[in-house]
């Protein structure tokens, strides 16, 4: 017999006993916070949210992160990662399994987020993102230099002071978050954002990107360890400084830049040289310049004279002398040829008189209207010859045309395809034929087989008994 204590239990569904332990799961442990072992982690679901497990060595509990609170988090969770994390306990009855809901995550003290770091800078490594052979040289002179940043700190101010004092440039600053939930996506997209610049458009491509934040801890110099601003830093195909933290802080953005400053203000010297230096270079630079010139003159007037001096005495004299024979002729030979072409200018000026042009005018008119009336003359008689030409041929083609053979009682026989049939034999039985006369044409039908004729043909009276002899043609 059964247990009459047991008959008077009540009666759960599935349904309200998974409610009820999620109530009570629920009521107990309302906001938790758990240490542990990232285990199964696999990256954010199709849906945006992300399920993996925190484990130690005794238990494991299943987590959830859902899409909104995961996008805000600074640190993710990875495949490993000792984590402490703050969220709600609660139920999933479809698998009959309690799990945390997590709100917040970060790395259980600093040694976790070492090894997280060390890990991460082996995967990149081996990627060759921060290899030497990629980095470029920084430009000399920079004419606009970007700087990403924020907007309010003492960074800015840093780097825009020692500029100011070595070279001024153009700076473009791209505001950005250096530390938060959001800071690393803003400090790739800064960076993107300036290597996206058209080269001539309304806002200048910077030649120079300096990544530029002030000292912090570990957790908060965070951002510039995460992969997309390291891989940002490396597709960058502007030079790029990086100058975060100070001169003992390390982030992987380092390894992945062109160039590493201790500070914010050694990237600024190192982005432009002192302007006092390069005058006083410049102006030593043209000193020697000079220096070098006159020793140079010097040296060639030196030996010029030794050279004089293996000379004969009299070397010149003859050539000296012919010069100055030389110069008092030139006067003389000056006038001369000025009067020459005043007689030639003279000359050419009564050519070209009113008069006379005048009379040229008109001889040339006359010519003109004599090779006129000559070309009128010939054209005329060209034209007579072409007609008569052109008469002469077309009585030609009319005696040698077949239908003045046709007007002489002859007829001419064509197939049905319109070729003409020259001989009898070329005619079959049933072939249709086309007669042409003199005044028209008719449709005839070929009976019989061709023979040979010795006499010309002569009609003959028709009576019953139809045609002529075995074997003649008819044409219907």
């Amino acid at each position: 017999m059964t247990d009459p204590a047991l008959n008077n239990l009540v009666e759960w569904t599935v349904s309200e006993l998974s409610a009820a332990l999620k109530r009570t799961v629920e009521d107990a442990y309302a906001y938790v916070r758990v240490r542990g072992e990232v285990s199964g982690f696999k990256g954010p679901h199709s849906s945006g949210h992300v399920y993996f497990a925190l484990k130690d060595e005794n238990a494991r509990l299943e987590a959830v992160i859902w899409k909104g609170a995961y996008g805000r988090m600074r640190v993710k969770p990875e495949e490993g990662l000792e984590v402490v994390v703050t969220g709600r306990l609660t139920t999933y009855p479809g698998r009959s399994t309690y799990q945390i809901i997590i709100d917040t995550l970060a790395p259980a003290g600093v040694g976790a987020l070492m090894k997280l770091l060390e890990e991460r800078k082996k995967k990149l490594a081996s990627e060759g993102l921060f290899d030497e052979a990629r980095k470029r040289d920084l430009p000399f002179l920079p004419r606009v230099i970007g700087v990403v940043t924020s907007p309010t700190g003492a960074v800015i101010r840093d780097i825009l002071h020692r500029l100011e004092a070595r070279f001024p440039r153009r700076v473009l600053v791209w505001p950005v978050r250096v530390q938060g939930e959001t800071s690393a996506a803003e400090v790739a997209a800064a960076i993107e954002g300036f290597n996206e610049l058209p080269e001539r458009g309304p806002v200048p491509r910077p030649d120079l990107i300096i990544v530029a934040r002030g000292g912090g801890s570990l957790e908060d110099l965070w951002s510039f360890n995460e992969e997309i601003v390291v891989r940002a830093a490396a597709a960058s195909e502007i030079p790029l400084i990086s100058a975060v933290g100070h001169e003992t802080d390390v982030t992987l953005i380092d390894f992945a830049a062109d160039k590493r400053a201790p500070t914010p203000t050694a990237a600024a010297e190192l982005a432009v040289p002192v302007r006092s230096d390069l005058m006083a270079r410049l102006v030593a630079l043209g000193a020697r310049q000079i220096a070098a010139w006159q020793r140079g003159l010097a040296q060639r007037r030196k030996e010029l004279v030794l050279l004089a001096r293996g000379l004969p005495k009299d070397i010149v004299a003859a050539p000296r002398q012919h010069f100055d024979a030389l110069v008092e002729r030139l006067p003389r030979a000056l006038a001369a040829n000025a009067q020459l072409h005043r007689a030639q200018l003279a000359r050419v000026a009564a050519r070209l008189s009113p008069r006379l042009l005048r009379h040229r005018l008109i001889r040339g008119a006359e010519r003109l209207a004599a090779l006129d009336g000559r070309r009128r003359r010939a054209v005329a008689v060209a034209h007579e010859r072409r007609v008569q030409r052109l008469t002469a041929a077309g009585q030609l083609l009319v005696a040698f045309s077949y239908r003045e053979v046709l007007r002489r009682g002859f007829a001419l026989v064509r197939d049905e395809t319109g070729h003409p049939l020259r001989a009898a034999a070329s005619v079959l039985p049933g072939m249709r034929l086309a007669i042409e006369f003199a005044d028209g044409r008719v449709a005839a039908v070929a009976e019989g087989s061709p023979s040979a004729v010795s006499a010309p043909m002569r009609p003959k009276p028709r009576g019953r008994g139809g045609g002529g002899a075995s074997g003649q043609g008819r044409l219907l």
